[in-house]
């Protein structure tokens, strides 16, 4: 085997975590996903094995000065719905605009829009794999969506509007806000919540993951709309513990959910970081008041 052929593959086996820095020389062999991009993206069967684990990510705002910081655009939120995805379409939108999220690409990389959209069918056949049941150690799954009429979003973002739109009856809207409401033990490669405590935790425990908005309607709220929705559900489901994991340096997404009530229970250990090759994250807590669909 040629000395390039070895680094490509080596590449292609070591981990690589949403959002991480990757150095100069790298690039030019492959520009993998998740990083600042300034060469060619391989073709999609080469990012199989770094291609998106979206389950349990949220959304990292950059840091920005007072010069930088955009204008912040205010919504009616007298046309926002926060509701359970009922149709396909509106499971793309969400899959969509994770991708757009947890993503940092350049519009000038070559072939960007086929791998955004390689990346949002792996995303939203996994999300329906999840919601059907059919995913090993989920037991229910519900992506839970802030959307706004088309009419709001046009003139905002053209490229929101074209990524995250789908049909609800005669009309058409976007999805602005997501995330996924998972009843289950515990989460692959993530830290167990400890509440419950013996039978039955496996009904009365459950996830948030996916939490984001999209960046052009950011501070409106829309992360704590999603978050009490979503509190509505687990409580209707029977959950009375809800966890969400959060990186340590992540501290917008970490304020969010502490106004939303969640309180830290637990830290990931520094070696397993190391081993997943990410930020530690914390695993943080709510306890729900109990009630029953009928």
């Amino acid at each position: 085997m040629k000395d390039g052929e070895k680094l490509e593959m080596a590449i292609l086996r070591s981990p690589c975590p949403l959002n991480s820095k990757v150095h100069p020389v790298v690039t030019t062999t492959t520009a993998l996903i998740g990083t600042h991009c300034h060469r060619q993206l391989p073709p999609p069967f080469l990012s199989l094995s770094i291609s998106s684990k979206l389950y349990n990510h949220q959304q990292t705002p950059q840091p920005t000065t007072k010069e930088s910081a955009p204008q912040k655009i205010r919504i009616d939120k007298s046309f926002l719905d926060v509701s359970e995805a009922t149709s396909d379409t509106e499971l793309w939108a969400a899959a969509c605009l994770r991708v757009r999220t947890f993503y940092d690409f350049q519009d000038q990389d070559f072939g960007i829009q086929d791998h955004k959209r390689y990346l949002a069918e792996h995303e939203y056949k996994a999300l329906k794999e999840r919601i059907a049941g059919t995913r090993l150690g989920f037991k229910k799954v519900s992506c839970i969506n802030a959307t706004l009429p088309w009419s709001q979003v046009a003139t905002i973002s053209d490229d929101l509007c074209k990524s995250c739109k789908f049909s609800k009856g005669q009309e058409e809207r976007v999805v602005v806000g997501t995330l996924d409401l998972n009843q289950c033990i515990r989460l692959p490669d993530e830290i167990t919540g400890m509440k419950p405590k013996g039978i039955g935790a496996d009904f009365a425990r459950a996830y948030l993951t996916n939490v984001c908005v999209a960046k052009e309607l950011q501070r409106n709220g829309l992360g704590y709309d999603v978050i009490a929705k979503a509190k509505i559900v687990a409580r209707n489901w029977g959950i009375s513990d809800l966890y969400v994991h959060v990186a340590v340096d992540n501290e917008p997404a970490k304020n969010l959910y502490l106004k939303s009530g969640f309180v830290r229970e637990n830290e990931e250990p520094a070696w397993q970081a190391r081993f997943l090759d990410r930020p530690r994250r914390l695993l943080l807590w709510i306890g729900l008041p109990i009630t029953f669909e009928l």
